[in-house]
């Protein structure tokens, strides 16, 4: 049976005994923050087991995507060495949530191996929990399994809990023996216990009917669950007659094309198949990651990935490749499993596009960092020391952006160890400076805010109405507290309450007016100080104002209007992003004021027009659908199971604010919004850019701003119609045209250009020296292109000699020299470079044909000169 065969029969098979097939869930766990990745069937059942959530089914089944690469579970190192280790892997699983128990369980998984896929029988040995009698008898009596092939283990390897605390129980394990043809002991029991290849464990049933409490007592669950799991790899291994996960179909549909793709054969070498092991597995773990929204980078998940695919470029570079390959081998894992998993087909192109960025760069690195690094191991060697410190793995870190376990790796290869304690330190200390950093930099503030905002917190309400009475509470003067401010004076007011928003989550804050009995100050930033007092900075119109006076505080509504539908604008792009790019599109960094939208995000290529049309599109859909915004406090982590988007930059308390747009977009947000999408209007891109490698930057406008820049716009192409004579449909077709047109005039002017300075009398340029012809010659407005081909045409005519010849274009100066006496001592390239200097630039080239670039055309001549009489030089 093909592995596609033995998922199908599985998810059939409980589907016919009354269980709902459920679509495994993302990589990345919904909701749970303690899981790196998805790594176990029941990780999207977990509020289920607890009773948090309820679903209209008691049994299910699933195959569930699965990584194990960091943290707990991390078999990265022993990946490709060993039969059965994987980075990513499927986990087939039938669940029950207080519905069937032990009894079924068993069944089930009997009667599935013996009779769906006809395993012996007299090669299954089961284990149950030492005092598991229930599992036991079970086994013995209803399965008929003899005693002899039932063991008991103790906890460690036949009692699973879901933690410290909570649903727990005792497992009963399905063992497959291979026999003695495979490495490992005669008895069963010794063999399982050691963990040998012969012993495989197929299927884990876990039985959870206690709940354990923190002081460890445990207490029956009055709706006892069931949760089994059995690799799909493992049990294709037995169904295939194979000791290896590695030689099932699973890996071979992956393998075998990419040992023709790499030119190497896998059974002439155990070291070369240990390689198309581990980059046939790291490039599933690698397609799959990237499809469900993981990307490269220095933190978390996208840290596991990143070494995932450095690892197989290592290996890759072992087999004896020496650039991208990764990328184009990506096709095979998609072609292999995309119809299972139609993520894979969707994201495909940008699995590709991931893959190849992180190549290039990983090639970068390794190129600009290994002669450092090599350098520093033969200094260390050369004093006997053969510890890398962590010193010199900061710095190739943080300065080369050299991986830490690459470093491992080559100090390894080349005998030494590494001081990863040092290393720790060191990036410890880092962040402690970054943290420092990134809070408000008290230095930079006066001494007497400082105080005042350290003991007084502003009361912020910006969401309601745009007006509010208050009380001037602080007056900021320059560095100084005052008690009074007058006309025309900067300074900064904190007051007791405040309408105004201050600056957050990249929108800008509000503009307006605080007034007093005595004056009037026009508010034109509004910013947080320490998270705690709010200050609004501006000038001082009118009259005075004193401290402890009444204010009444009004924001200005025409561009809070125009800020709120920025804001709005953007969560809608921010989804827009993620339909047509994909899931990796994150938020980078953004800034809203009332005049635009800008947006950073993650993304390895520029958004091409057309993608941009489409983001367009379904920005302005949405507008046009008038979906009214729905704001609500809610714990933080109710808000991440509710799937709320956190943005770039932020720090969230336990309670948070969920902006939500209909089932469109949710996000946690502090910001001001429209209320209700219609009121945007319009929305535009204007700009794409690349900020840094793997950032994309875009600006966009909404409103009236919008409408005026297509208006301007129309206007350019108006204006465009009139100029060129023709209709608007028409107006890029007559542009090429018109350009086309200039470039073939251009060629003729260069053309008549070159016989004009053929035929300009050539014959009184011509120096004889010795028995060879030196034809110096300036000439006007040709480019070097042409300068070169004049100065064959001439040194063609003079026969044998040197040719110099100078231009003089757009206040530039070019030189050329050629000769065909190189054998005389004549050397082009040395005379261009003594020359180059006196025309105000730099040259070089070959003996034979040589070019010099400069910014001073009045000393054209003198350099001619100077070229006539070196070749004299030479020749005497």
């Amino acid at each position: 049976m093909k592995s596609e065969q033995i998922r199908e029969a599985f998810l059939k098979y409980f589907e016919e005994h009354g269980h709902s097939r459920v679509t495994s869930s993302s990589l990345i766990p919904a909701n749970d923050p303690t899981l790196l990745f998805a790594n176990a069937g029941m990780n999207q059942f977990k509020d289920v087991f607890l009773g948090y959530e309820k679903r209209d089914y008691a049994t299910a089944c699933s195959s569930q995507k699965c990584v194990r690469a960091g943290g707990k579970h991390n078999d990265l190192e022993n990946v490709g060495f060993t039969a059965r280790h994987h980075t990513f892997f499927e986990m087939l699983g039938n669940f029950s949530f207080g519905d069937y128990f032990k009894e079924e369980a068993i069944r089930y998984g009997w009667e599935f191996l013996t009779e769906t896929l006809q395993i012996p029988s007299d090669r299954l040995y089961a284990s149950v929990f030492l005092d598991d009698d229930e599992a036991y008898d079970i086994w013995h009596k209803q399965i008929g399994l003899p005693e002899s092939r039932i063991f008991r283990f103790d906890e460690k390897e036949n009692f699973w809990s879901m933690g410290d605390t909570g649903p727990c129980g005792p497992c009963s394990e399905i063992y497959y023996d291979y026999g003695p043809s495979v490495k490992g002991s005669d008895d069963p029991y010794q063999g399982i216990l050691e963990g040998s290849d012969r012993y495989v464990e197929v299927w884990n049933l876990v039985f959870m009917q206690y709940d354990r409490d923190d002081t460890g007592k445990m207490t029956p669950l009055p709706n006892p669950s069931i949760d089994t799991g059995m690799g799909l790899e493992r049990v294709t291994s037995v169904i295939q007659g194979v000791t290896s996960n590695y030689h099932t179909d699973l890996f071979q549909d992956i393998i075998t094309p990419l040992s023709k793709y790499l030119k190497v054969e896998s059974s002439n070498d155990p070291k070369t198949a240990v390689a198309l092991q581990v980059i046939a597995d790291h490039l599933r773990a690698t397609c799959f990651l990237i499809a469900d929204g993981v990307i490269p980078s220095n933190e978390g998940r996208g840290y596991v990935l990143r070494r995932i695919m450095r690892r197989a470029m290592k290996f890759g570079k072992q087999l004896g490749q020496t650039g991208p390959f990764l990328y184009e081998t990506c096709a095979y894992v998609i072609e292999k499993m995309g119809d299972i998993y139609p993520e894979l087909k969707k994201e495909a192109k940008q699995i590709q596009t991931l893959v190849q960025a992180e190549e290039l760069q990983f090639d970068q690195t390794l190129q600009n960092g290994m002669p450092i690094l090599m350098k520093y191991m033969d200094k260390l060697r050369s004093d006997n020391q053969r510890v890398l410190p962590g010193q010199v793995l900061h710095f190739m870190y943080t300065t080369h952006g050299f991986p830490v376990d690459l470093m491992e790796d080559i100090a390894r290869d080349e005998g030494f160890t590494v001081n990863l304690d040092e290393f720790t330190e060191l990036m410890e200390e880092d962040a402690k400076k970054s943290a420092m950093e990134g809070d408000f930099n008290k230095e930079d503030l006066p001494e007497p805010l400082i105080s005042f905002a350290a003991d007084n917190k502003t009361v912020q309400n910006c969401y309601g109405s745009l007006k509010m009475s208050s009380k001037v509470q602080f007056l900021l003067l320059g560095d100084t507290c005052a008690n009074c401010i007058e006309n025309g004076q900067e300074a900064a007011i904190a007051l007791d309450q405040t309408p105004f928003y201050a600056e957050s989550g990249g929108q800008i804050g509000d503009f307006g007016t605080i007034s007093t009995e005595s004056g009037v100050f026009q508010v034109e930033r509004t910013e947080k100080v320490l998270n705690n007092s709010v200050l609004h900075y501006g000038k001082m119109g009118s009259g005075t104002i004193r401290l402890n006076q009444k204010a009444e505080c009004e924001v200005s509504e025409l561009l809070r209007n125009d800020i709120r539908r920025n804001h709005t604008a953007t969560h809608l792009m921010h989804q827009a992003l993620k339909d047509v790019l994909g899931l990796h599109v994150r938020q980078a960094g953004s800034l809203v004021d009332a005049e635009k939208l800008r947006f950073d995000f993650n993304h390895f290529s520029p958004v091409m027009p057309e993608e941009q049309a489409e983001i367009e599109r379904r920005v302005n859909e949405q507008i046009r659908k008038n979906t009214p915004l729905v704001t609500q406090l809610m714990d933080l982590e109710e808000a991440r199971k509710e799937g709320a988007v956190a943005l770039f930059g932020e720090k969230y308390s336990e309670q948070v604010r969920v902006v939500s747009i209909g089932d469109y977009s949710m996000e946690l947000c502090g910001g001001t919004h429209v209320s209700a999408t219609g009121e945007i209007g319009l929305f535009k891109i204007v700009s794409e850019r690349a900020l840094a490698s793997g950032i994309r930057r875009m600006v966009a406008l909404t409103g009236k701003q919008a409408f005026d820049y297509i208006q301007d716009n129309e206007k350019i192409i108006g204006q465009s119609e009139e100029l060129l004579h023709v209709k608007r449909e028409r107006v890029t077709d007559q542009i090429e045209k018109i350009l086309k047109q200039r470039k073939e005039l251009e060629k003729e002017i260069e053309e008549l250009k070159f016989k004009i300075a053929k035929g300009e009398g050539q014959s009184e340029q011509i120096t004889d020296v010795k028995q060879i012809k030196v034809l110096t010659k300036v000439v006007t407005g040709m480019e070097a292109g042409a300068l070169r081909s004049l100065a064959d045409d001439m040194l063609v005519k003079i026969s044998r000699g040197v040719v110099v010849l100078g231009s003089n274009l757009e206040d530039k100066a070019q030189v050329v020299v050629k000769t065909n006496c190189d054998q005389e001592g004549i050397h082009a390239g040395n005379i261009i470079k003594e020359l180059a200097p006196m025309i105000g630039g730099r040259g070089g080239g070959r003996p034979q044909m040589a070019m010099a670039g400069g910014k001073d055309p009045s000393k054209l001549q003198d350099a001619i000169n100077f070229a006539l009489e070196k070749v004299k030089e030479i020749m005497h």
